[in-house]
């Protein structure tokens, strides 16, 4: 095992953020205030769109909602490449 191997398994333990994003939208405060439990908030994603897929803020993937049983899961569609496109094959995201 070299030392390079070693630095990266100590990080495997690491805890991290994942987060999935399933769109965005911008609202006045007073609206955000008349929400109510019956509320539909709009968003800037269409139904057929990929879902972001961030560690820590950093966007690293694209997938799509999956249903199993009674739970949500997410399955991943593209892989952010270390240059910053998709299976870092100058595809953009």
């Amino acid at each position: 095992m070299t030392f390079q191997t070693r630095g990266f398994d100590l990080l495997k333990d690491v805890d991290v953020r994942l987060t999935v994003e399933l769109g965005r939208t911008e609202m006045k405060l007073k609206d955000v205030l008349s929400l109510t439990e019956e509320s539909v908030v709009m968003l800037d994603r269409l139904t057929d769109e990929l879902l972001d897929v961030m560690v820590n803020g950093k966007l690293i993937a694209r997938g799509e909602v999956v249903a199993q049983g009674d739970r949500f899961g997410l399955r991943i569609v593209e892989m952010l490449g270390s240059d910053g496109t998709v299976g870092g094959q100058g595809e953009s995201l």
